[in-house]
């Protein structure tokens, strides 16, 4: 995880969803075919959701972790699955040695400029190597679009606009970014979540809360927080109604590329 916010990222509450979290990762996963000699980096390891699959994916190869936030490494550190962890920006970082694959699930959407960084990444790659990268593809979705909405109408002074995490771009775009360092294969999946929250709050709120939210309740006080998840829920409610049983459906659109260089 790579923003930079006043709060460090929590763990407890980004793992409340892991399942569905961890799907799109696994999917990724096995788009990645044979690999040259080199580590396994995964970019973004956030608290090692991925860290096991790749421990059983690449089980002779070692596996390391990159990561900007202390309390996710401390988490990720705890698997046991990671050969070596790295306290590192991802806008910044550079390998010791030469991967055989750098591996990211939902982090690169926190970097900007993805035709400048995409390719810097893919440069430090032999011949063989894959990037293999997913990330949300929500902004517009009225998870993300009515959060903006909210934060626009309660605190119009408050906030740089336009959004500063919407940075991902479509697969297609990636596709002609990368082609001409390999092959690339580029897609999109919509995963229709099934989320339920049990302590009477808006399931998609919990969901976003852990990542999406984070830049906008980072600059407010609790009293502030309270309100605007107050007014962010009673949106929320409109656009993705809740069953009786306290569950809803929230479909969630991902991007996808898998790079093998040449």
């Amino acid at each position: 995880m790579t923003p930079t916010m006043k709060n460090d990222w929590r763990p407890e509450t980004y793992a409340r969803f892991r399942g569905v979290r961890l799907r799109p990762a696994l999917d990724l996963l096995a788009q990645i075919g044979e690999l040259p000699e080199g580590d396994v980096i995964d970019l973004g390891c956030g608290d090692g959701a991925v860290a096991e699959a790749l421990a059983l994916r690449f089980a002779d190869k070692a596996i390391k972790g990159v990561d900007s936030s202390p309390a996710m490494l401390a988490k990720a550190s705890a698997t046991r699955c990671y050969d070596d962890l790295v306290h590192a920006d991802i806008v910044h970082w550079e390998p010791a040695d030469t991967p055989a694959v750098i591996f990211s699930n939902a982090a690169l959407n926190w970097v900007s400029d993805h035709k400048q960084m995409m390719p810097r990444i893919a440069a430090f790659l032999p011949q063989g190597g894959v990037l293999a990268v997913q990330m949300p593809g929500q902004h517009d979705a009225p998870s993300h679009a009515l959060a903006r909405k909210v934060a626009k109408r309660m605190f119009p002074d408050r906030y740089p606009w336009p959004d500063p995490v919407a940075h991902v771009l479509n697969p297609a775009e990636y596709l002609d970014l990368l082609a001409p360092i390999g092959n690339v294969e580029a897609w999109e999946t919509t995963y229709i979540q099934t989320l339920s929250a049990d302590d009477g709050s808006h399931p998609v709120r919990r969901f976003t809360e852990a990542t999406y939210l984070r830049p906008i309740l980072d600059v407010l006080n609790d009293e502030e927080t309270d309100s605007y998840i107050s007014e962010y829920e009673a949106e929320l409610g409109k656009a993705y109604p809740v069953s009786y049983q306290g569950v809803c459906q929230m479909p969630f659109r991902r991007v996808f590329f898998v790079l093998t260089k040449d």
